[in-house]
């Protein structure tokens, strides 16, 4: 058997759907090997930055890792940043790149770069392929790795001379990835701290979601009677008219909600990920951790941790709630939630026909099923996003924030959809980041997908002129001219609309959410 045979039927072993990537004369006989498959279905995307963000967004809602192809140099260049983006919001990816044979790799040669290296602060694991024997077990360690706490991406590099080597077939099984839970003498020293508090408050991070531990969590929430707050990707865990959801935190200023934290005299971290917000930005009277979480706690003077449970969090809250938890139930000072809504904007009436991004997102939530999935780009309505917007569900708002790079939500919500066919996607990205992958319109049209596409149009990198004002009182390298976002839907066959004002908007969306088959891309000018 070809050796890119048997990879690609380790590939089929591992369950995968769908490769997203451009090919290359380094991949020529990976792709005769994946042309022969009636599993897998190949992606050819516009850009290789755009096949990392589908496959991370995909791995991210389906809980298996996603998987990315390019060929040598420039093409496996191009995955890094939606590779590094995958490793710091921990979604699981595989990407699998060509490279130069081994006969010249000593020599200075032709696109050849050592990608491996290159990929290593990036990637969980990097590895090349240096003996077609070995494929079988590499695919194998690559999505345990990617797909074990904390997941992320892994590459796997495969020489041009290997590619059509005859080995053997061999593929490996696969094995559920063993799952832990606290030993018992941790679960009554938390409970006993638990105990011994006064206000305690819980701070919920993504881990909650990726571990499908939300409905445990809420059980263990509302024995406890404490307030909750949660990081930008937790977001839809506890429901957002439940009296304990004090929202969300991690702002570089106006964070409403750190009042609570520096109220409280325990802190119960759950599933929480550093690269969100360093506890220093937080944590600055250093409260007492109780430290919950699939992994150990990292090491911070503003991480005080007096007790942790790591092991997984479904199991680890199933046993917590056959326990006697004590309720703490306390209400912070000052009418801490009212101000919260107001300030984060969770309720308005909508009187004002105004296209801001607050109301936009009110329509969005009061028109759309539980199911929607809504995926932020990187720019002032992400944190527009991270306030007002309230999901449904857990898991339905995907939000960058690890390394929160611009120009994920377009290809990002391609990912969402094929993950998740049935339900709505909503992607809702700046102008800045929309140009940025701008051509995957075409990958999602030639596919057929039905998605809404709403462009925040303000002609500006808005969060940073906001900060250039801030500091140097002019908004110097923020501005720029764009096309005309409907003629340019129009250009790849897609029907696009430019509300002007809030009722005609919400006009467009539902007319958006009733196609089952057809892209829509909605250009919001901001005033």
């Amino acid at each position: 058997m070809k050796a890119t045979d048997l990879l690609v039927q380790c590939l089929e072993n591992e369950g995968v759907e769908y490769i997203f990537g451009i090919m290359g004369k380094e991949t020529l006989d990976l792709m005769d090997s994946l042309s022969k498959s009636k599993q897998i279905q190949f992606v050819d995307v516009r850009h290789e930055q755009g096949a990392a963000f589908m496959a991370d967004v995909y791995g991210r809602l389906t809980k298996k890792a996603g998987v990315c192809l390019a060929t040598l140099g420039p093409g496996a260049a191009n995955l890094l940043t939606g590779i590094a983006s995958a490793t710091l919001d921990h979604s699981p990816v595989v990407a699998i790149t060509g490279q130069a044979g081994l006969e010249r790799q000593h020599l200075e040669s032709h696109q050849y770069l050592d990608i491996v290296k290159i990929f290593e602060p990036a990637a969980k694991w990097s590895v090349q392929i240096k003996d077609s024997q070995t494929i079988s077990t590499i695919i194998r360690k690559a999505f345990r790795v990617a797909q074990m706490e904390k997941p992320g991406a892994v590459l796997i590099e495969l020489p041009e001379n290997l590619a059509p080597q005859m080995i053997p077939t061999q593929v490996l099984p696969v094995t559920p990835i063993p799952k832990s839970t606290p030993v018992s003498q941790a679960i009554e020293g938390a409970r006993t701290l638990i105990a011994q508090s006064q206000k305690p408050v819980v701070i919920l991070g993504n881990g909650v979601i990726r571990q499908d531990a939300a409905a445990e969590l809420l059980t263990f929430v509302e024995n406890l009677q404490s307030p909750v707050i949660h990081s930008f990707m937790a977001k839809g865990v506890i429901p957002k008219n439940h009296p304990l959801n004090y929202f969300t935190f991690g702002f570089n200023k106006d964070d409403e909600a750190l009042p609570i934290i520096e109220e409280a005299d325990l802190l119960l971290v759950v599933g929480f990920d550093l690269v969100e917000k360093l506890p220093k930005d937080w944590n600055k009277k250093r409260r007492p951790i109780l430290h919950i979480d699939p992994l150990p706690a990292e090491m911070d003077e503003y991480y005080p941790v007096s007790a942790e449970l790591a092991g997984d969090l479904k199991e680890t809250f199933q046993v917590l709630n056959k326990l006697d938890i004590p309720s703490r139930l306390w209400v912070p000072i000052g009418k801490l939630k009212e101000r919260i809504e107001t300030a984060y904007q969770l309720n308005l009436d909508l009187t004002n026909q105004s296209l801001s991004i607050e109301n936009i997102l009110t329509v969005i939530e009061k028109l759309t099923p539980e199911e929607t999935i809504v995926i932020s780009d990187v720019g002032a309505h992400k944190i527009s996003i991270a306030r007002t917007y309230q999901p449904k569900q857990a898991g339905r708002l995907i939000i960058s924030n690890g390394l929160a790079s611009m120009g994920i939500a377009l290809p990002g919500a391609i990912g969402a959809k094929l993950a998740c066919p049935d339900a709505p996607v909503i992607c809702i990205t700046g102008d800045g980041g929309a140009l940025m992958n701008i051509s995957e319109l075409e990958t999602a049209k030639r596919l057929g997908l039905s998605m809404i596409i709403i462009v925040i149009n303000d002609s500006a990198l808005k969060l940073e002129e906001q900060m250039m004002q801030e500091k140097f009182s002019h908004g110097f390298g923020t501005n720029f001219r764009n096309p005309d976002f409907v003629q340019l839907a129009a250009s790849f066959g897609i029907k696009g609309a430019r509300p002007n004002q809030l009722n005609e908007f919400e006009q467009v969306l539902k007319n958006a959410l009733n196609q089952t088959n057809e892209l829509t891309l909605i250009d919001c000018l901001q005033n």
